[in-house]
């Protein structure tokens, strides 16, 4: 399974938001520090701001700034914000003629289902603040 992009962008966005919390950051400027698309980082943004995580003001000091303090925004949330699908999403088609099919789907999507609950509970453990630390600590 690949990392999510956007996720990875998002949180890496609210990292530099984080370590730039004295003064907003326009999307140029956060694109710059990251090294990527402005553009594409702007989408990322524009999802950061719908789900409120960060706020976004216009004008010569304007810019995008953390609405809420680092270490009360975890990576669940960060995801549920930036992505659409579940990180371990199935679609089984059954075949009703099928009945070993059919249990193998069912135990499957069982088997991610509570995959899936350890990954999330695992992320509502990860602050964005924890992650700024980390990140400060390797440059």
């Amino acid at each position: 399974m690949s990392a999510s992009k956007k996720l990875s962008l998002a949180v890496k966005s609210l990292c530099v938001l984080n370590m730039h919390a004295d003064e907003p950051l326009s999307s140029v400027q956060i694109a710059e520090k990251l090294n990527v698309n402005p553009s594409k980082l702007r989408r990322i943004l524009s999802m950061l701001v719908k789900t409120g995580l960060i706020e976004s003001s216009q004008g010569a000091k304007g810019g995008f700034i953390l609405k809420r303090s680092a270490d009360k925004i975890d990576l669940q949330e960060v995801y549920c914000s930036v992505e659409e699908k579940k990180a371990f999403y199935l679609d089984f088609h059954n075949n009703e003629n099928d009945d070993s099919s059919a249990k193998m789907n069912s135990f499957f999507l069982r088997l991610f289902a509570d995959v899936q609950v350890v990954i999330e509970d695992y992320m509502r453990n990860i602050s964005i603040k924890d992650v700024t630390e980390k990140v400060k600590g390797q440059l």
